[in-house]
């Protein structure tokens, strides 16, 4: 624990974080650019140019302020953290420039408020918050290792098969270029692919959720193409995957991560609510349910726009024949003319959790959301409000920042 004195005036600062976090961000990020533009590569460059990850940042450092005295509380958040830093293979002599340009960005943006004890007061609480993250990344890496099939950093993998799901997802079975194993995983995370982005002049890498069951010879992703335009688009290595990587071609791929994942230590039923490209950690924790002969009861909700978006159809309806356990129920907002109800989807327009209480409200179960932001706050929320526990109710956000609700 650190002493009360530099916890105090860490805390004084909260304020003016709140106030000017994003301006000390930017001003880090830049800063930090510009003498060690090695670590480009590291960082997501379209959240740099669109501010994402300067927003993120400036949260981050205002909660561990704002919970100085308790930093347990950030144990989920540092968790999660931890994770995508071994997934982009952070390694522990990175943080001493990180925490170099953190402390001039706080001297150089609060100028003269900034006197040597906050200065010192933050180099302690950065060397605290480091220590964590450094001994939970490096077990972290030590488990990859240890597995069987498993590495450290970054492994070449050969795009074996790319199967299109849907009109804007397509699947690419990964396997190693090595020859060797892949590891199992927990049905639910994910691997970072990295490539190289012409238009940025530097490689990149990105999170993307396994889409099948664990336990077979290759890797599956299941990557929705992103569409925009320019350099501060989203999308652009969902584009070069989409338009320039072949079957045949080569990547980088880190250890499967994510502490979003199925709890397999329990029986009760489980609720898997996705919305668009979320549908993807929900086939692998459905398939791995169907494949291990699961008898728990099983709830599987996905809404998209129509059928032409719907990736896994036939999939989901095969499953869903063969599995006497589950119950799907999928949403179209604006089915086409073709798209047939009852056998492609069964409800259109938004899908309300309140109207289908009667089948997602189940004794103990465990609910696993997935998708775009605003619908996971909005599941969340209901959800609830409905009586379910939050400690039952599990969330994947893609991309910069989490999930309130």
């Amino acid at each position: 624990m650190l002493d009360s004195s530099i916890r105090e005036l860490v805390k004084s600062t909260v304020p003016v974080l709140k106030e000017s976090g994003v301006a000390l961000t930017r001003h880090f990020y830049a800063r930090m650019f510009t003498h060690n533009p090695e670590l480009k590569p590291v960082f997501n460059q379209t959240s740099q140019q669109t501010g994402r990850q300067q927003q993120a940042l400036a949260m981050a450092v205002l909660a561990y302020a704002e919970h100085i005295d308790h930093p347990e509380v950030l144990e989920p958040a540092l968790r999660l953290i931890a994770n995508k830093h071994v997934s982009l293979g952070i390694r522990a002599e990175h943080y001493a420039i990180v925490g170099k340009h953190l402390l001039a960005s706080i001297k150089e943006v609060l100028g003269d408020a900034a006197s040597d004890a906050l200065i010192a007061a933050w180099a302690a609480a950065y060397g605290q918050l480091a220590d964590i993250l450094i001994t939970q990344e490096q077990m972290i890496y030590q488990q990859a290792v240890n597995q069987n099939g498993g590495w450290s950093g970054w492994r070449s993998f050969n795009v074996a098969e790319k199967v299109i799901e849907s009109d804007e997802i397509t699947s690419f079975y990964l396997s190693p270029a090595d020859g060797g194993k892949v590891p199992t995983y927990l049905p639910g995370q994910y691997i970072s692919v990295k490539l190289s982005i012409p238009s940025l002049g530097v490689s990149q890498a990105r999170q993307y959720s396994l889409s099948a069951a664990p336990g077979k010879d290759s890797l599956r992703i299941s990557v929705k193409r992103a569409q925009g335009n320019g350099l501060q688009a989203d999308g652009l290595v969902s584009q070069q995957l989409h338009d320039n990587v072949k079957e045949g071609s080569l990547i980088d791929v880190a250890p499967p991560m994510g502490d979003y994942f199925l709890h397999e230590d329990r029986n009760t039923p489980v609720v898997l609510i996705s919305a668009g490209v979320g549908i993807t950690p929900k086939v692998s924790m459905l398939e791995h349910l169907a494949e291990t002969h699961s008898t728990r009861q099983i709830v599987f909700i996905h809404a998209c726009r129509h059928g032409g978006v719907h990736a896994f159809k036939r999939q989901l309806r095969q499953l869903s024949a063969e599995h006497p356990f589950l119950k799907t129920l999928i949403y179209y907002e604006v089915p086409r003319e073709q798209d047939v109800l009852e056998v492609d989807y069964q409800a259109s327009g938004r899908l309300n959790l309140e109207e289908i209480a009667s089948v997602c409200l189940l004794p103990g179960a465990d609910y696993y959301v997935c998708g775009p932001v605003p619908f996971m706050q909005e599941q969340i929320g209901t959800l609830k409000r409905l009586g379910v526990d939050a400690g039952k109710i599990y969330a994947e956000a893609f991309g910069s920042g989490g999930v309130a609700a």
